[in-house]
């Protein structure tokens, strides 16, 4: 089992979950707006939708690494590309960090959590994103493909977890770092490019 490939995984997994994104904002409005319950709600409705997406991807690509070289060389392919087009997104978007609370209607609890696993599951660029991410982190020459994508998964929904429920307790001070830095924005920018395309190397290189 190669440790270092999960260290990797789970540094690489820290930085975007922690980048700003329309999942980690939304939690972060909705702690601001209405309680830090309702913050820490969503984030449990968000990483519950994660499940549905490792098991597409798992049961999915595991079939196609039994099967055929040459699709797993696609593949990888296919996840470079994608990484690579998602560090050129945030290349040309703008640095700044858009907050706004103006349509962050009170709900409760479960409703949050619901509308969380909903927004999560019905975006299929999550599961493309795992798709891209998960192939170059295999980590056992022994173990079951299947299983590694769902410790994978596990490993990806933990660390999210944890640091979307950080955001959404430490609602206030973020918001207000966010607001009186006027570079945060630039490095986080920067930091999510440098991991894009690190990953999408990572992912050419890697061996079956």
């Amino acid at each position: 089992m190669n440790y270092d490939l999960l260290s990797s995984f789970v540094l690489a997994t820290s930085v975007l979950a922690f980048s700003p994104g329309p999942d980690n904002i939304y939690v972060l409005m909705q702690s601001i707006t209405n309680g830090k319950q309702y913050g820490l709600a969503t984030v449990a409705g968000l990483i519950s939708g994660c499940i549905v997406h490792t098991t597409l991807v798992a049961f999915g690509v595991s079939a196609i690494l039994k099967e055929n070289d040459s699709l797993y060389f696609a593949i990888k392919l296919f996840g470079a590309l994608y990484l690579f087009y998602l560090a050129y997104k945030v290349f040309k978007g703008d640095a700044k960090i858009i907050m706004n609370n103006d349509n962050v209607p009170k709900k409760g609890l479960l409703q949050l959590y619901k509308q969380g696993f909903i927004m999560n599951v019905l975006n299929p660029k999550v599961s493309i994103f795992f798709l891209a991410f998960f192939p170059g982190f295999l980590f056992s020459d022994s173990m079951s493909t299947v299983i590694q994508f769902y410790v994978l998964g596990f490993l990806f929904m933990a660390v999210s977890l944890v640091i979307f429920s950080a955001i959404a307790i430490l609602a206030g001070g973020i918001s207000n770092y966010i607001k009186q830095s006027k570079n945060v924005g630039v490095v986080l920018k920067w930091l999510q490019i440098v991991v894009f395309v690190g990953i999408a190397i990572f992912v050419l290189l890697s061996e079956k």
